[in-house]
C-alpha cells in the first residue's frame, strides 16, 4: 500500500459522520477480515500487444487518488493490497500473480475489487475466482457480466487486452464447464463481423449500445434480475470505454456513442443487490489521455458503488 495516495480533506469542524475513505483504508494483511480490498493491476502490456494507447498501467493509482477524498457513507472497512506490476512485458506471469492475490483475498472473506490497467486484467481476475472456487466448480454456476464496447474475443498467439473472454471460454471448455458471458454496451462499429460470429458460436448474450440507449431501463433491469436468478456467482468487469467518450476520455479507445453512466450504475447496483457478486474489476483507466481526471473520477464513483456493503 502506497500511503501517499491516500490523503484528502478532514472535516473535523462539522457535526456527524464526516469520514472519508482515506481515513478508513488500511494495508491488506492476514488480520483483515470482511469488507473490501483494492488490488491494483498496473499493467497495459495487453493494450500494447493489441495496438492500443498505452498508459493504463498508471490507472490504479489515479483511481485511488480519486477514491481517497470520497465520503465513506456506508463503507466501514477498506483495505489496499497494493499493485501487481508487469515486468519486462511478462503479462502472463502478472495475470497469474493477480490470480493468486485474488484467491488470498477471498480466502480471508474479503471482497476483491481490482483496479486496472488494461482489460487483460479480466483473465487474471477470472483465474483468481476459479482458484478460489476450486473443487466446488461443478456445483457452481458463474455468470461473467462485462460492460464493454468490445467483445474481447479476439484470436491471438498471446494474451492481449482483446483476448480475455476467449481465453475464459477456452478455459471453461478445458475444465468441462459451461461458459456464461453477458455483455452490455457492444458497439457494432467496434467489432468485426468475425467477432459477432464468434460471439454467436460461444452463445454470448449481449446488448448493443444502441439498444441500451433506446430501451427502457426498467425493462433492462428486469431482464438482468431474471438472469441473475439462474446463477450462483457473478464476476463483474467494467471496461470504461463502454461509456461515451466525453464521459470517459482517458481510455485506450474512446467511444463515439457509448452507454450512459446512469444505466451502467443502475445495472451494477442490481448485480450488487443480488448478493452473488464474487469479484469485480474496473479496466482501461488511462491517465495519460484523461481530461481533468474525469475518467478516474468516474472509475472511483463506480468503485464506491461496488464497495458498498451487501
Amino acid at each position: 500500500m502506497d500511503h501517499s495516495l491516500w490523503n484528502g480533506r478532514l472535516d473535523h469542524d462539522s457535526a456527524g459522520d464526516t469520514r472519508r475513505l482515506h481515513q478508513l483504508v488500511k494495508p491488506f494483511d492476514c488480520s483483515i477480515k470482511g469488507g473490501g480490498a483494492l488490488i491494483g493491476f498496473a499493467c497495459d502490456e495487453g493494450v500494447r500487444r493489441n495496438h492500443g494507447r498505452v498508459g493504463a498501467a498508471q490507472g490504479p493509482d489515479a483511481i485511488r487518488r480519486m477514491l481517497a477524498n470520497l465520503p465513506a457513507h456506508r463503507i466501514e472497512q477498506l483495505a489496499d493490497a497494493g499493485n501487481i506490476d508487469c515486468h519486462d512485458g511478462e503479462l502472463e506471469q502478472a495475470q497469474q500473480r493477480l490470480a493468486a492475490k485474488i484467491a488470498d483475498v477471498k480466502a480471508q472473506g474479503v471482497f476483491p475489487l481490482v483496479l486496472g490497467g488494461g482489460h487483460e486484467v479480466a483473465y487474471g481476475s477470472f483465474l483468481g475466482i476459479m482458484r478460489h472456487i476450486g473443487r466446488a466448480m461443478p456445483q457452481r454456476k458463474l455468470l461473467i457480466v462485462n460492460f464493454d464496447a468490445h467483445f474481447d474475443l479476439r484470436e491471438a498467439e498471446r494474451s492481449t487486452s482483446g483476448t480475455p473472454f476467449r481465453q475464459m471460454a477456452e478455459w471453461c471448455e478445458w475444465a468441462d464447464l459451461e461458459f456464461h458471458y453477458l455483455c452490455y454496451g457492444i458497439s457494432q462499429l467496434g467489432n468485426t463481423p468475425a467477432l459477432f460470429k464468434r460471439a454467436q458460436q460461444l452463445n454470448v448474450e449481449y446488448v448493443m449500445d444502441t439498444d441500451v440507449a433506446y430501451r427502457n431501463l426498467a425493462e433492462l433491469d428486469v431482464q438482468l434480475r431474471r438472469r441473475l436468478q439462474d446463477v450462483t456467482d457473478v464476476y463483474l468487469t467494467i471496461d470504461l470505454d463502454v461509456l461515451p467518450g466525453e464521459k470517459a476520455p482517458g481510455v485506450s479507445a474512446p467511444a463515439a456513442f457509448g452507454m450512459a453512466l446512469e444505466k451502467v450504475e443502475k445495472l451494477v447496483a442490481t448485480i450488487k443487490a443480488s448478493g452473488k457478486l464474487i469479484a469485480a474489476d474496473i479496466a482501461e483507466c488511462n491517465p495519460v489521455y484523461d481530461r481533468d481526471g474525469l475518467t478516474a473520477k468516474v472509475a472511483a464513483r463506480l468503485a464506491h458503488l461496488i464497495l458498498q456493503p451487501d
